[in-house]
């Protein structure tokens, strides 16, 4: 039923946003002011790269495991997953402003009441998406889980990047 409603929803996106199509021939659906898209339509004749979810580096390894010390806070863990999804698709070929639709996984801070830090997230994510240097944002979720893989973990971040074959 999905995919029956997305196949459907595909035509409507591009011809609404048909003016915004960028350079690179991905349709891009949003407002130029929203930190991200409404959706993205990827023609045919692209390569699809799915980058699994990346948790951040360890910032202190002699720091107790499970700290704020030991990985950060959420803006440093972002900033930190997003360097080393540059590197996996830096590896492949592809680059940031490849990346067409991203999942971001936030564990609540004790620091902030057990809420998602979502601002300090966009602190992070506002370094690599929609910068003059690179302009292109992602569809995105955003979304609060229990747990991640490593006690002190508050981000993992997952991706999907397209470029012309």
């Amino acid at each position: 039923m999905r995919r029956l409603i997305l196949a459907a929803l595909l035509p409507v996106l591009a011809a609404a946003a048909a003016p915004a199509a960028a350079a690179d021939g991905i349709v891009r659906v949003g407002a130029p002011t929203s930190a991200i898209l409404q959706g993205a339509v990827v023609p045919a004749g692209y390569d699809i790269f799915y980058v699994s979810g990346m948790t951040p580096p360890p910032l202190n390894a002699g720091a107790p495991a499970g700290t704020p010390v030991q990985f950060g806070d959420t803006k440093t863990q972002t900033i930190g997953v997003m360097k080393r999804i540059e590197e996996v698709l830096k590896g492949q070929g592809y680059t940031m402003g490849d990346v067409v639709m991203m999942r971001v996984y936030l564990v609540g801070d004790p620091a902030k009441g057990g809420g998602m830090d979502f601002a300090g997230m966009m602190e992070g994510y506002k370094q690599f998406f929609g910068t003059a240097e690179q302009p292109n944002k992602p569809a995105r979720v955003t979304m609060q889980v229990a747990a991640l893989v490593a006690p002190g973990m508050l981000a993992e971040i997952e991706v999907q990047a397209a470029k012309k074959k």
